[in-house]
C-alpha cells in the first residue's frame, strides 16, 4: 500500500499528457504510427516474397515496432531463441536494473502470464511474451484472467501444429486452439503468412480491452498475398483469399498453416 501511495504521489506531479500515457499507453497517434508501420512491413514482405515461418515474420514485425512503441515490454519463458520475441534493440531487465524492456522469465509460463497481467494493470506498459502453444495449458488461468480483466496482454505462442520438429506428441497442440477460442474476450489470431502476421500484430496492439494470442508456425509458409493493397484484411475476421474458377461445390475455410 505504501509503495502504491508513493507511486500516486509521483504521478500526480506529471503533466496531463504523461498521466494519460499511463492509462492509455497506445493513444491515437501511436495507433496511426503502428498502422503506417504495418503497411510498410507488408510491402517489404511483398517485395521479397520468400517463404517464412510466421514466428520469423513476427520477429521481423517486432524489429520495426518495438523501437517506435516505447510502452512495449517483451519476454519469454526460456524459449527466446525459438519464439522470436527478442529484437536487436532490447536490453534485459536485471535484478538491480529495471531500465530494460525484455524479461527472461525462466521456465515458468504461469508466472510469466501472471506478471504480464500485473504490468498491464499497473498501466503504461503493453506486455508481450512467448512460449510454445502447447504450453498454454500451464498459463491458462492467467490467460483467462487477462480476458476477464480486459487487459491488453499479448501472448506469442509458436510451434502451433504437428509441424514442430523433433519434440514429438507432447509438444503437438491438438485441442488447444479450440479451447482458447472458447474463452470470452480473447483474440485468437492464427496468421497464414507474413502479411497476416503483421496485421495480427496491429490488431493485438490496438485492442485496448482485449488480450490476444498469436498462434505462429515453426515451419516456413508461402506468402499468399503478394499483391497486398494495404488494408488490414485480417481485421475482418475472415475474407476470401481465392475465388472459385466455376460453380462452387464446397467452400474451404482455414486459418494459419
Amino acid at each position: 500500500y505504501s509503495a502504491r501511495s508513493e507511486w500516486e504521489k509521483a504521478t500526480s506531479k506529471l503533466s496531463a499528457a504523461e498521466r494519460a500515457s499511463l492509462s492509455d499507453p497506445i493513444d491515437a497517434e501511436a495507433v496511426s504510427r503502428i498502422e503506417k508501420a504495418v503497411r510498410e512491413i507488408k510491402a517489404e514482405f511483398s517485395s521479397d516474397a520468400k517463404p517464412l515461418a510466421t514466428r520469423v515474420s513476427s520477429q521481423k514485425v517486432l524489429e520495426k515496432l518495438v523501437p517506435m512503441v516505447s510502452s512495449l515490454a517483451g519476454g519469454s519463458a526460456d524459449l527466446t531463441g525459438s519464439v522470436g520475441t527478442k529484437v536487436s534493440t532490447h536490453t534485459p531487465v536485471k535484478p538491480d536494473d529495471f531500465s530494460g524492456t525484455y524479461i527472461h522469465y525462466g521456465v515458468r509460463e504461469h508466472g510469466m502470464a501472471a506478471a504480464m497481467n500485473g504490468m498491464a494493470l499497473h498501466g503504461g506498459i503493453v506486455p508481450y511474451s512467448g512460449t510454445f502453444l502447447v504450453f498454454t495449458d500451464y498459463c491458462r488461468p492467467a490467460i483467462r484472467l487477462s480476458a476477464l480483466m480486459e487487459q491488453r496482454v499479448i501472448y506469442v505462442m509458436t510451434h502451433d501444429s504437428i509441424g514442430l520438429g523433433e519434440d514429438g506428441p507432447t509438444h503437438q497442440p491438438v485441442e488447444h486452439l479450440s479451447s482458447l477460442r472458447a474463452i470470452p474476450n480473447l483474440n485468437v489470431l492464427r496468421p497464414a503468412d507474413a502479411a497476416e502476421c503483421a496485421e495480427c500484430w496491429e490488431i493485438a496492439l490496438t485492442s485496448s480491452n482485449t488480450p490476444s494470442i498469436l498462434s505462429l508456425t515453426r515451419q516456413n509458409l508461402p506468402l499468399l498475398r503478394g499483391d497486398d493493397t494495404g488494408e488490414n484484411l485480417s481485421a475482418r475476421g475472415g475474407y476470401v483469399l481465392r475465388e472459385a474458377d466455376g460453380a462452387r461445390d464446397v467452400t474451404l475455410i482455414a486459418t494459419g498453416s
